[in-house]
């Protein structure tokens, strides 16, 4: 069976329930359906990096999963103005910082223990200056501000230097818009501010396209590397218009008081052009890069917003199995890549006499292994650190 192992690409992935931290005036709705599309993003990521033959008219869709991403950052900063934006002025960033610690740093050591293997492998590929480099900032979670080193170790966890940036400044990011930039929460100018953050932050992308300072001699692609390609596609700066859209997109939600069946058309709509966007041949015509960074972020913001609501798209997506795997997704990212190849390193589908089934006996002892992360180790972990260093819940 042949098998295509992509160049890695995607994040971290929030909760759409509230999290502990903080005084909370009411619990808010929770958003099912947000954690069941994550099933459907992730699953397409882990298909992105390990492609099996024979997805027919998955495809064209499973080929461009890497814009994944952004979709993933956009959610974060939509579900985190969701849950805290009432809390403003009050909110506690110790506590906050310690529940969104709580919340990546357990299933992140257990990957950095299973990974311990694949240093052999870093060790042999690098300088032993840049190896100790790595050994040193991987654990910090701050590899990924080096475009060299932010896949060492564990290939997909550069996203999480992402998500620390993210997480230190949005409390500041929060009480400033409470203080100086409320003047934004219309429905007007919150949308003019999400079209400006799209265009700016694509701009580093079309500026390396047109003047091309590698002097490529074919337009970049998923397989293309330099320091400046990596910059782009590993490194926190260029996904902060990202995160700041799911931020004004989380103002703009509660301003667009939408009935169930909007909901419905602007959810349809969305998913509508979306496979328009891959099936037309469409997808074709848009350089890489300019996909990678962000091209399709309207088009989510117009996904989050259907999904954030009831309607019966955001129902199925509610669906009780659907929405259990969306829960064990950020454990299942962070174990996906380097897990895949550790089973096929050490050939164990071989050794067991079950090479025939796969890929897909992967996919679900992986799958298996994403749950147990989630049942043993994440939910544990976060409910021992906010035990030991969070204030205790009021109200």
């Amino acid at each position: 069976m042949t098998m295509t192992v992509r160049d890695p690409d995607p994040p971290q992935f929030e909760h759409a329930t509230p999290p502990i931290a903080g005084p909370r005036p009411g619990r808010k709705p929770q958003l099912p359906a947000l954690t069941g599309i994550r099933t459907v993003l992730a699953l397409g990521i882990v298909l992105f990096h390990f492609t099996p033959p024979h997805l027919g008219p998955l495809y064209p869709i499973i080929d461009n999963s890497f814009v994944f991403v952004g979709c993933f950052f956009l959610i974060s900063g939509f579900i985190l103005t969701y849950n805290y934006s009432d809390r403003a002025l009050t909110l506690s960033k110790r506590d906050f910082w310690v529940a969104r610690f709580s919340r990546l740093y357990p299933v992140y050591l257990l990957v950095l223990v299973l990974s311990f293997d694949m240093l052999r492998d870093e060790w042999g590929a690098r300088s032993h200056a840049e190896f100790w480099r790595g050994v040193v900032l991987t654990p910090l979670l701050l590899q990924g501000w080096s475009p060299k080193l932010a896949t060492f170790g564990n290939t997909v966890a550069w996203t999480l230097s992402c998500e620390v940036m993210f997480y230190f400044a949005f409390p500041f990011l929060l009480y400033a818009w409470a203080r100086r930039m409320h003047w934004l929460d219309t429905p007007g100018r919150l949308i003019a501010l999400i079209l400006g953050l799209w265009c700016f932050g694509m701009l580093p992308h079309l500026l390396y396209g047109y003047f091309n300072p590698d002097h490529l001699a074919a337009p970049a692609n998923r397989y293309t590397s330099s320091y400046l390609l990596r910059l782009l596609k590993y490194t926190p700066p260029p996904y902060v218009c990202t995160f700041l859209s799911g931020v004004a997109l989380g103002r703009l939600h509660p301003l667009l008081p939408m009935s169930r069946w909007q909901r419905f058309w602007v959810a349809l709509a969305s998913f509508g052009l979306f496979v328009a966007f891959f099936y037309t041949g469409a997808v074709r015509h848009v350089p890489y890069l300019i996909l990678h960074g962000g091209f399709l972020v309207p088009l989510f913001c117009l996904m989050i917003l259907g999904l954030a609501g009831p309607n019966p798209i955001a129902s199925l997506f509610s669906i009780k199995p659907i929405v259990l795997i969306g829960e064990a997704t950020f454990a299942l990212y962070l174990l996906h890549f380097n897990m895949f190849l550790l089973i096929h390193k050490y050939h164990l589908p071989q050794r067991l006499h079950l090479a025939a089934l796969e890929p897909w006996l992967s996919y679900i002892a992986i799958l298996g292994l994403a749950f147990f992360t989630l049942h043993f180790v994440e939910n544990p972990g976060r409910k021992a650190i906010l035990n030991r260093f969070g204030s205790r819940r009021r109200g």
